[in-house]
């Protein structure tokens, strides 16, 4: 019976600390589009696989949009290598570059940065 409750009490946890973290997804189009233009926070990642510099940034990120304070921000990947329209769209030339959007406007943009107060900086502009 010990182990039930125990049990219990860790999925309770799971699911509340789910619902209190920002969503990590890939980059659509549709999806960038439907969140800013309901004016969500949004930040959009460049990122590619080969890269060491992005490697440092995702567990940032991933700690960052795990807080309650960005629960209602939007991390969007865009894949480098193979999402070229995007990036032209939102004028990017390297690997490591994170977006900050605040409905549809852009209000910071950092590339290369891997401090986590750099970044959280960045995704702060966002929710603002």
């Amino acid at each position: 019976m010990n182990f039930l409750k125990t049990a219990s009490a860790l999925l309770l946890s799971c699911v509340v600390s789910l619902a209190s973290a920002g969503e990590i997804k890939p980059f659509t189009q549709q999806a960038f589009d439907k969140l800013t233009s309901a004016g969500q926070s949004v930040v959009v990642d460049v990122t590619a696989p080969w890269c060491p510099t992005c490697r440092a940034q995702k567990p940032i990120l991933e700690d960052l949009m795990s807080l309650p304070a960005y629960a209602d921000v939007t991390l969007l990947t865009v894949d480098f290598d193979s999402d070229k329209p995007t990036l032209r769209r939102f004028k990017v030339h390297m690997q490591s570059t994170l977006i900050a959007f605040k409905g549809k406007t852009e209000v910071a943009r950092s590339v290369g940065d891997t401090s986590p107060a750099g970044i959280e900086s960045l995704i702060e502009m966002a929710v603002k």
